[in-house]
This record gives C-alpha cells, structure tokens and sequence, in this order.
C-alpha cells in the first residue's frame, strides 16, 4: 500500500531495479509464513501465487540475487529468507522514531511486527507538551524540542511522520537536518526533500478512492451485462452481429 518517491539512482549499487526491490518485501512476508509452518522448499509458481506476481517475473527477480533454485525441488525458504533480508538491511537492528502520537501514531508504535522484521522503536515523539512523559507502548513520550538530540542520541536513519498535514513539512525539514535520511509520511501531504533523502508515502484516503473506482466500474459492468440481458433476445442478437462501428451488416440471400 506504501507508495511514494525515490530521490536515488534507478538501480541500486548492485544493479537491482528499483521495482525489485519493491516486490521483495511481498516475497519475505509469503516465505516467513511458510518458514513458520516449516515448509521447507517452494516452487517459484507456489511463492508467486502467495506474493501475488507471476512465476516469471518472481524468478527473474531472483536472478539479481543470485538465487535460482534447483529444477524439480524449487527453492530452500530458510535460505532465501536470509538471502532477502540481507538484501534488505534487516539483518540489523534499525532505530525508529515515531513523530506524532495521535490515534495513527499511537496505532503504529503498538505495532508488534517492528522487532520481527529489523525495526527498533527507538523514540516516540509528540509536540503536545500534555504528552511528554505518558507512556504509548511502554515508550514515553518526548517533546519534538528534543528531536534532534533524540535523532543524535539513538543514530536514527528512519523517521515515521503520522502528525497533521500542516506540520509535516516542518517536521520533515527538522528530521532532515538532524541526519535521517529516509522517512515513512503518514500524513496526508506531499513532502519536499533533498536529493539523498528517500520518501515512502502511506495515503489511505487515496488507496480507497482506487478501490471506490474499482467498485464503480464493476458496478458500470453489471448494469450494463443487466440491460443487454432484459432486451428481447431479437434484439440482442442484433446487437451481437453489429460490426465494429455499431452498423448491422447487410443480410444476405439465402
């Protein structure tokens, strides 16, 4: 559902595309599932259909990380789990800050799938000064007047922006200039950054307004499927044999 921009090069250093990278965490999530059932191989038709891309594209894919299964046996998911998180970074721990401890921020610091997956909430952080100090998943709180020494203090390098659209530029800049360098915006704003800085961006509004269209069109289909079917079947037969501009060609003697 994340979407946003990158202000990097289309490959990285490795000669990965951009949209590989992009689909890699989708296989990680399928091949955890099947690592925690203990399965222990899969074949590259199974793990596309549970990553939701084609057998082709997931083996091409692979191929960039060196990994190409063995014919007849398929792929060793404990391997490629290592292989992709590797790739990923989350062989490390990665400190986190949250800014902004709304309903949205609180929601996402009592995340529990951040550990599992290389992440530290290092900090939470709120400018509401009611807030500082209150515990939100066993964090407290910090003012944002502490940002950049919190930044400093835990070696931050990712930012989590979940406060309102009219301060998220400013807290966007502030992160920057203390060092981080990339950033997941919740907010409902489009981020100006320097070249450097990656932006993942997390809009629900607009991802239900691609579902809404899509709900609209199969509802247009169905209507229209519902009127051809209650015209006399005469007449649908017209409709069927009219050619490619709408005419009804001639008949033709028997």
């Amino acid at each position: 559902m994340a979407t946003g921009r990158t202000h990097r090069p289309a490959t990285r250093s490795r000669g990965i595309p951009e949209a590989t990278v992009a689909r890699l965490p989708l296989y990680l999530r399928a091949l955890t599932a099947l690592s925690e059932r203990s399965v222990p191989t899969v074949s590259s038709e199974e793990l596309a259909a549970a990553a939701g891309v084609n057998s082709a594209k997931l083996r091409k894919d692979f191929s960039y990380l060196g990994s190409y299964g063995t014919r007849g046996v398929g792929y060793d998911v404990e391997y490629l789990v290592y292989q992709i998180s590797r790739e990923l970074g989350l062989t490390q721990d990665w400190p986190v800050v949250i800014v902004g401890i709304g309903n949205l921020g609180a929601a996402l610091a009592n995340y529990g799938g951040f550990a599992s997956r290389g992440f530290r909430v290092a900090a939470l952080i709120d400018a509401d000064p009611a807030m500082a100090g209150k515990p939100v998943a066993g964090i407290p709180v910090q003012h944002t007047d502490d940002l950049e020494k919190i930044i400093k203090d835990n070696g931050v390098s990712i930012g989590v922006i979940a406060t309102p659209a009219g301060a998220a530029q400013q807290v966007c800049d502030r992160l920057v200039a203390a060092g981080v360098t990339s950033i997941l915006n919740f907010a409902p704003t489009v981020l100006s950054v320097p070249d450097g800085v990656d932006v993942r961006k997390v809009d629900l509004s607009i991802e239900l307004q691609i579902l809404a269209f899509h709900e609209q069109r199969k509802a247009g289909e169905e209507t229209a499927a519902g009127d051809v079917g209650s015209l006399p079947a005469a007449t649908r037969d017209a409709s069927a044999d009219q050619g490619p501009d709408g005419d009804v060609p001639a008949v033709m003697p028997a």
